[in-house]
């Protein structure tokens, strides 16, 4: 489902919550919504009409927070409209900090697809973001209680008065407000990365920035000969050997292969190579590969020895 169907349905069912004082406050009478949702990871058979709470009450205190993990593959941000209004979302969201009136989102929408193309589980740890980029791991913090919690933001919303985050039931309901609707809140953005790296002691790699001091020119691979034993990554190559040695400082925090500058002579100028190596099979080339992927060091190539 597109985002933008996907946002507007989500800001639609928001405000028909006005008329309840609060988005997700407390259950409906209608007898449609008394089909409520089922346990975690199981879509409703049937869409209420309302939101509210589940008639299901699973213990939440027992769901763990959402653990961020490097992701792999394309961020969602791209600019999009809902009910006449754009709103561009932001390309990195690990900075972000915002205090502001959180609400929450349940029954009605449970099961149904999400802005990341996931399906919502009103018992999940997830929660919905007008311009973070999705997905994205904040931190949530109940400024009334100090109750603090990790969720991964894969969906857009909310759409109506000041809100900045919509949390699922079972979030809203670890940071103790899904009773009373909204709570102000401290949101801030996690670095997967780091966060690995400081509550995981068998993680490899260590957090770096993301920018590097030069974008590296793209420089052709080398073919790569059959029964060669030795393989080099080549990381980046720069017409600027300053640039180069900053890139073969941070490639030495990260990892404990040998990292070493090449100069290499391309249409009468001089370009500096940032390589690792030599590495003795293919497998522990992709392996350093990975390595620096998820330490955000770009994909390097493999290639021959000169």
């Amino acid at each position: 489902m597109p985002a933008s169907i996907s946002v507007l349905r989500l800001s639609l069912g928001c405000a028909a919550l006005l008329a309840l004082a609060a988005c997700s406050s407390s259950p409906t009478s209608n007898s449609s919504a008394a089909s409520s949702a089922p346990p975690a990871g199981a879509p409703g058979p049937v869409r209420t009409v309302h939101d509210g709470p589940p008639s299901y009450m699973q213990d939440v205190s027992q769901i763990p927070d959402a653990v961020p993990v490097p992701h792999t593959g394309r961020y969602k941000a791209s600019p999009y409209n809902v009910l006449g209004r754009d709103y561009n979302p932001m390309q990195d969201g690990r900075d972000y900090r915002e205090e502001g009136t959180a609400s929450w989102y349940g029954t009605k929408f449970h099961g149904q697809n999400t802005a990341n193309g996931e399906l919502y589980d009103l018992y999940g740890m997830t929660a919905a973001h007008k311009t973070l980029p999705l997905p994205t791991y904040v931190q949530v913090t109940n400024l009334a209680n100090n109750r603090k919690i990790i969720v991964r933001v894969n969906d857009r919303g909310p759409f109506y008065s000041d809100r900045i985050i919509d949390l699922s039931y079972a979030a809203a309901k670890k940071l103790g407000y899904a009773d009373q609707g909204t709570a102000h809140v401290l949101v801030e953005g996690i670095d997967p990365v780091a966060w690995q790296q400081q509550n995981n002691p068998s993680y490899l790699v260590q957090a770096q920035p993301v920018a590097a001091p030069q974008r590296a020119e793209i420089i052709p691979p080398e073919p790569i000969e059959t029964g060669h034993t030795g393989y080099y990554l080549q990381v980046g190559a720069f017409s600027n050997a300053q640039s180069a040695e900053q890139l073969r400082q941070r490639l030495r925090s990260v990892v404990s292969a040998n990292v070493f500058v090449s100069e290499f002579q391309q249409d009468a100028r001089t370009l500096h190579r940032v390589r690792l190596g030599p590495v003795s099979s293919q497998d522990e080339a992709r392996r350093l590969m990975e390595t620096l992927r998820l330490a955000n060091m770009g994909t390097p190539t493999l290639v021959t020895v000169n």
